[in-house]
């Protein structure tokens, strides 16, 4: 693999590996670390529930804990006893310092309007909203629905709810009337907030249309109050429907006058529920997973700090995600609030007006800290290096990638192009039911491997198993986390049996949700993907991510996806799914040399029976690749759900291409 892949860099992947490189980072960096102690480790392994105390002791608590841990597998209580409020701590203690004039949040819309929002002012909106929920019958353990673009209105929303102890179920606004109207039921939610709509692409995306659909037979809903963003006409149901700046001045007849100016924090115990998120599962129903008060904030807050090298005072932070998915909810709202950051969120897709929207917004705002997903990154490597070129991006000092395991090749080309071979990059692992980071590199301690998510984070547990769950020391397996941690999910709501069997089954004392990853030689992680993105070709076991990562390696290629399909040989069959770069060509002489080129990297057994070239791959609004519709479309299967697309229409002309590809053997 001597090839040069970042592509006129002069550096390549073996230079990163062997030399074990850590990047060297702005003036004073390291000086100016959040931790510099690399013992961090081994202290925090001392004494895990002390550590984790220590942590709490950061947030503002009414009440100090009576006990740190308690724990009866599968389930844990952390800081049993202990009394805050998460709106309070996020909000109220950062005034009540003095910074009430620090900027909470820069709100860039995809139009190009913008504002900037303190937290002096934050904590008004949250106030007299939470006034608003209150005076339409909410009250603490309420659960309140959310379907909204990504507007200010959205984290006022879920801090409203946090401050009078009701249960918020945000729902992203990209998914379909049944989803939402399913997540609805199973919460009972008594109140809906939504909007008019959102701007898309250049576009007013409806989403009062949806969810006027998604309320046909909802008995629990008693309200619907709706947010003004895109305008043109609306429909709205008398007695249920109310606009939202209606009620906060006071004209809506339901509000009976504008709303008190405060509102007094509840006190909430540790372990209340916070929020509920719901996640796909093997079944048709989704899982709505429970997050709690305490030990949820607790880690958000402290891996928000450490793994970014957070300086509040100083760095802006933009993580590049929807509120909708559990990335938005911990660091977009909860963890950089806790720590007094000021924040970026962004409205639209990266490509509107043009292709350099995203490195406009870093050098307008001057973004230091920059958390985007990988599928993203490899867009902005096809797109090309001009784009970010063009703009100032000297700001950037951190970058992160969330969301699913990043390929070499993607990671050093974020590392050299964006961040201009000076900022490291805290590839990050962790999942809707961990509620906070798991893995990832620490700045300024953890010496990094391109693609690697390096090593646990600082009092928590994880073990890669085999087969029989006894762990391995190298080589991959299953990915499993060893002993409780504070923002973990406290079950399924209404369903305790079916969080035992997902999660705490296959491996004894063991909590395992579907990932793979393998240990190096040095002892470093790497993430896999799930177990079933694990292909099994003639008996063998292949990743997904390891084939995508070798073809994303070739030249020729900006951006793949790899799946399974079933084959009466080998069971399964690797399926590619390929964009070349621009100008390259798509014919069967480029098919072989990427089938070549991965079976030299990898082996024989990963070659790809079919190459498939397309102009796109389908991905949700948030930028994942919907890797399960490309199933579909390998095994000739109808399609499922594509409500989530960003372009629906993207499927269809891969279908088209894989009857005609040239790109079978």
């Amino acid at each position: 693999m001597s090839e040069d892949v970042s592509r006129g860099t002069g550096a390549t992947i073996e230079d990163y590996f062997l030399e074990d490189r850590r990047f060297p980072p702005p003036a004073g960096f390291k000086d100016q670390a959040v931790v510099s102690d690399p013992s961090i480790y081994s202290r925090a392994d001392e004494d895990w529930v002390g550590f984790w105390a220590e942590q709490a002791d950061d947030l503002d608590w009414f009440k100090k804990w009576d006990e740190v841990l308690s724990w009866e597998l599968p389930y844990a209580r952390w800081f049993d006893g202990g009394q805050l409020n998460v709106s309070y701590n996020c909000l109220d203690r950062h005034v009540l310092a003095g910074n009430g004039e620090r900027v909470a949040y820069y709100f860039e819309g995809e139009p190009g309007d913008s504002r900037s929002i303190t937290y002096r002012e934050l904590l008004e909106e949250v106030e007299k909203f939470a006034n608003v929920l209150k005076g339409l019958g909410v009250k603490k353990g309420d659960r309140v629905a959310v379907y909204m673009p990504m507007i200010p209105e959205l984290a006022v929303t879920m801090l409203s709810c946090a401050r009078i102890g009701a249960v918020h179920s945000v729902v992203f606004g990209g998914f379909s009337p049944d989803a939402l109207r399913g997540r609805i039921l199973d919460a009972e939610a008594r109140v809906l907030v939504t909007a008019d709509g959102g701007w898309r692409r250049g576009k007013a995306v409806p989403l009062k249309e949806g969810a006027d659909a998604a309320l046909a037979g909802t008995p629990s809903v008693d309200h619907v109050v709706v947010a003004r963003r895109v305008g043109g006409s609306t429909p709205m149901t008398p007695g249920r429907d109310h606009w939202w700046d209606e009620l906060m001045d006071g004209s809506d007849p339901v509000a009976g006058g504008a709303p008190d100016e405060h509102c007094e924090p509840e006190v909430m115990e540790a372990e209340d529920l916070l929020y509920l998120l719901y996640t796909s599962g093997t079944t048709a129903k989704p899982k709505g997973i429970m997050h709690t008060t305490g030990g949820y904030l607790t880690q958000v807050a402290y891996t928000h700090k450490v793994v970014f090298d957070l300086h509040p005072e100083s760095d802006v932070f933009w993580c590049a995600a929807d509120i909708g998915w559990v990335t938005g909810h911990s660091y977009i709202v909860y963890g950089p609030l806790a720590n007094g950051a000021t924040g970026v969120i962004y409205e639209g897709t990266p490509d509107t007006p043009g292709k350099d929207r995203w490195w406009s917004i870093v050098e307008k705002y001057r973004v230091t800290i920059l958390y985007a997903a990988p599928t993203a990154i490899r867009t902005f490597m096809k797109w090309g290096v001009e784009y970010p070129e063009a703009h100032d991006l000297s700001s950037l000092r951190v970058l992160g990638s969330v969301g699913e395991p990043i390929n070499p090749e993607a990671w050093i080309w974020y590392q050299e192009k964006i961040g201009r071979a000076r900022c490291p990059v805290v590839d990050t692992w962790w999942q809707t039911e961990t509620g906070a980071i798991m893995i990832s590199p620490l700045p300024g301690i953890t010496a990094t491997k391109p693609g690697s998510a390096t090593f646990p984070i600082p009092g928590t547990g994880v073990e890669v198993v085999d087969d029989q769950g006894e762990p391995v020391t190298r080589g991959g397996g299953y990915l499993t986390l060893t002993r409780p941690w504070p923002a973990m999910l406290r079950g399924i709501y209404g369903d305790p049996e079916r969080y035992k069997e997902t999660y705490w089954s296959r491996f004894e004392g063991r909590y395992f949700a579907g990932d793979g990853a393998k240990i190096d030689d040095d002892g470093y992680l790497w993430l896999l993907g799930r177990i079933d993105d694990v292909m099994n070709v003639s008996g063998h076991r292949v990743s997904t991510t390891e084939v995508e990562s070798a073809l994303v390696d070739h030249p020729s290629v900006a951006e793949a996806a790899v799946v399974g399909a079933k084959d009466e040989t080998t069971g399964q069959a690797i399926v590619a799914f390929v964009t070349v770069r621009s100008g390259e060509p798509t014919d069967d002489a480029t098919g072989e040399s990427l089938r070549a080129h991965v079976a030299s990297l990898i082996g024989p057994i990963a070659r790809p029976k079919t190459v498939v070239f397309t102009d796109e791959l389908p991905k949700t609004r948030s930028g994942k690749i919907m890797r399960r519709l490309l199933r579909d479309v390998a095994e000739g299967r109808a399609l499922g759900d594509t409500t989530t697309l960003a372009d629906p229409g993207v499927v269809d002309e891969i279908r088209r291409l894989a009857e005609v590809s040239p790109g079978e053997e």
